[in-house]
């Protein structure tokens, strides 16, 4: 287990995780959301290859439809 900081709260979230096998885990739905990591944006493109280290800041945000 590493340590990371997700949306200003400490979390414990197994080693070797990726952002995509983080959103899995945490079941945020990837066709909504935005991953910024240690103040940058991760393109959806990169996130299986970003892999989540101890310390990581991490801030995953939402979209909402409506009108």
């Amino acid at each position: 287990m590493i340590t990371i900081q997700l949306n200003g709260e400490q979390r414990e979230i197994p080693a070797g995780l990726t952002v995509s096998g983080l959103l899995k885990q945490l079941q945020f739905p990837a066709d909504r959301v935005a991953v910024e990591r240690n103040l940058e944006i991760v393109p959806r493109s990169r996130w299986d290859g970003t892999s989540i280290e101890a310390g990581d800041r991490l801030e995953v945000v939402h979209f909402v439809g409506g009108g």
